[in-house]
């Protein structure tokens, strides 16, 4: 039996073995974030100045911390397998893996939800004054109450316990106390909640556009005004809003939602499996190095070659025999049908330029 909750009752192996994996992440994680809030704060103003920049930005200092106060003490033990062996360091670790992961599940259902305000309650949006200084406001609403929430176990209602690979501390999600495995499970549920939610505010978002997009084109329109609702529908800030939200969703909900799972499954003493316990940390670890190269990645530049891209196949279709063709038809009430052809490659060539407008206007 173990000696004490916050120490492993045995090692799976040495963590001095392999310091590649830890420098790599914490490397990563610390340059990519970097970068990323330059190439946030470089944008234009009126990019800066709204609510969604503020939360995205907020997503990649949250995660540059994370990153910069949880992989020093990682590293360290690597270097001295005692290190965490202290109560106060193996307390503030866990206090950093709860909070940042809890955090970084609620900034992104934030986002979602300002999306989802922006575009299906406008009204509400403009009433409630959601800008930049909204989100900063609530952006530190955040980080105060998961403060508390994370700073319960060292409060005394759970207990912190360094981990069977002796590489990681987390509450001692397998106790018999009834604090604690209440704790357990209300943070398990809380992340499951946030996860849920995202989810749900992504799809109301996407089909919101879908439906928007589908009544403009079946409006009365010639070929030439269709595309010119294409691009005014699409411009779009907006659409690289929404890709840049349902991106960055992807990447936190498949980080998190292992650990979400081996909460649960430790909370309920469903099966102990320290490794699947490590490698549910260290995909959740993943998260900050993947999310900042979304915001870096998705520039101009990239687009303008998916741009340059469509242009040539559409140029390539035009000197082509005839391809199949979709048909498009638009009406509106009191007026007969009028039936127009594009081709695929057309429609592709519309959907692309749309998504690359505002970054080719910079």
């Amino acid at each position: 039996m173990c000696s004490s909750v916050r120490k492993p009752c045995c090692k799976l192996w040495s963590p001095t073995t392999d310091m590649t994996l830890p420098i790599f992440m914490f490397a990563g994680g610390a340059v990519g974030n970097l970068i990323a809030i330059i190439v946030l704060s470089i944008s234009r103003t009126e990019r800066k100045s709204s609510a969604f920049y503020t939360l995205v930005c907020g997503l990649a200092v949250t995660d540059l911390l994370g990153t910069c106060l949880a992989s020093p003490l990682t590293i360290a033990n690597y270097l001295d397998t005692h290190v965490l062996e202290n109560k106060h360091a193996c307390e503030f670790l866990s206090f950093l893996l709860l909070f940042f992961g809890l955090t970084g599940l609620s900034i992104i259902c934030t986002m979602a939800a300002e999306r989802f305000l922006a575009i299906c309650c406008p009204y509400t949006y403009q009433r409630w004054g959601v800008d930049r200084r909204f989100a900063q406001k609530f952006l530190f609403f955040i980080y105060m109450s998961h403060i508390f929430f994370c700073c319960l176990p060292m409060m005394g209602m759970a207990q912190s316990r360094l981990q069977e690979s002796g590489t990681w501390c987390f509450i001692d999600w397998r106790t018999s106390k009834a604090a604690t495995t209440a704790y357990s499970a209300l943070y398990g549920a809380v992340s499951l909640l946030l996860i849920l939610g995202t989810i749900a505010l992504n799809l109301a978002v996407c089909g919101a556009l879908l439906l928007m997009r589908r009544r403009t084109v079946r409006r009365r329109a010639t070929r030439a005004s269709v595309r010119e609702r294409w691009r005014a529908l699409s411009s779009a800030a907006e659409t690289q809003m929404i890709t840049v939200l349902v991106m960055t969703s992807a990447v936190v909900l498949a980080c998190s939602a292992p650990l979400v799972v081996r909460v649960f499954a430790n909370c309920f003493k469903v099966k102990n499996d320290p490794r699947a316990d490590l490698a549910a940390i260290r995909i959740a670890s993943v998260n900050p190095i993947l999310d900042p190269w979304i915001y870096i990645l998705l520039r101009r530049s990239l687009f303008r070659r998916l741009l340059g891209l469509s242009r040539r196949i559409s140029r390539t279709s035009s000197t082509s025999p005839p391809t199949l063709k979709t048909h498009l038809t638009f009406s509106t009430p009191g007026y007969s049908s009028h039936r127009h052809s594009c081709s695929c490659n057309e429609i592709l060539f519309l959907l692309v330029h749309s998504l690359s407008n505002v970054l080719l206007e910079k």
